[in-house]
């Protein structure tokens, strides 16, 4: 696979390994780069994603002429890998749900750069909705039974495809060989056995993660490890003397973050320009809201 890399890849962070991104000062927002690359023969464009640590409906949005199934060898393939850091504070883990991406921020060791990591996820679908809100990891567990509860159990019976009350450890658990329980009663990140739907809106409200993610972060985060999740369909941050712009879909369900979108994206902008002033590119805005396909443009400079 042949891999292009815009020059403005040199501006940004290093990048360590993957997903993970040393962290730009405070005054920065931006991580990671744009990348292109040429899809194989035999290719469809989730193992294209895959292959770069990316969800399902990320790259659909940054393809929107690509064939999900059959892109063809040698199409050339957005890789939406730069991303504007969520506006909370740089700590734990922060999951921003119309993203569908998780954040981690682990502890520098001595000597060390502060680095940050990015996993694509899956969360809870319209009528299973990931709850918002601040909570921490309060426990781990490698190779966990599922315990499905009633009203997961009784929504298979409707369709045919009855649970039993306990799924062991193995290929066919759902929750894969690794699990990091919320202090969110009945909520949990874990891997998976349908690597397919990761980032997609797929689960029952828990965060589903790569087999690869999960173990890697499994290995790595601490119990006790505070846990922020959070609804920012717009974010707007600096990087060097450009202003950036990122805007996702809204949650389907959150009719008022939809109808309030424009509002929304004005905010974010006025929060970046008091940080540091500056003239915005009224048509690089309007842009950005009517594509919505979660890719960082500029929009500094003169309309």
């Amino acid at each position: 696979m042949r891999i292009f890399m815009p020059f403005l890849a040199l501006l940004l962070p290093a990048v360590v390994t993957g997903a993970t991104f040393e962290l730009p000062p405070q005054e920065f927002d931006l991580v990671g780069a744009i990348l292109v690359v040429e899809a194989l023969p035999e290719d469809t464009l989730l193992d294209v994603a895959r292959r770069h640590d990316i969800g399902q409906e990320e790259i659909v949005r940054a393809n929107p002429e690509v064939d999900r199934w059959l892109p063809g060898g040698g199409t050339k393939i957005i890789i939406p890998s730069r991303r504007i850091l969520p506006p909370v504070p740089r700590e734990g883990l922060i999951l921003n749900l119309p993203e569908m991406r998780l954040y981690y921020y682990p502890e520098p060791k001595p000597g060390q750069p502060a680095q940050v990591q990015t996993y694509p996820v899956s969360i809870g679908r319209m009528d299973w909705a990931t709850p918002l809100g601040e909570t921490k990891l309060v426990a781990k567990k490698k190779d966990p039974a599922w315990h499905p509860p009633e009203s997961i159990r009784l929504e298979h019976a409707a369709d045919g495809d009855p649970l039993p009350e306990v799924v062991p450890a193995g290929p066919d658990n759902p929750l894969g060989r690794y699990a990091l329980r919320l202090g969110i009663p009945g909520y949990l990140i874990h891997g998976t056995n349908k690597v397919f739907g990761v980032g997609m809106r797929v689960s029952h409200g828990c965060i589903r993660m790569l087999p690869e993610d999960i173990e890697k972060l499994f290995l790595q985060v601490p119990v006790g490890t505070p846990v922020r999740i959070i609804n920012q369909s717009a974010k707007a941050g600096w990087y060097g003397g450009e202003l950036y712009l990122e805007i996702h879909p809204p949650l389907e369900e959150d009719q008022a973050a939809r109808d309030a979108l424009v509002e929304t994206v004005m905010l974010v902008i006025d929060e970046a320009l008091f940080r540091r002033p500056g003239k915005v590119n009224a048509r690089a805005i309007e842009r950005a809201i009517s594509r919505q396909n979660g890719l960082p443009v500029v929009i500094s400079g003169e309309p």
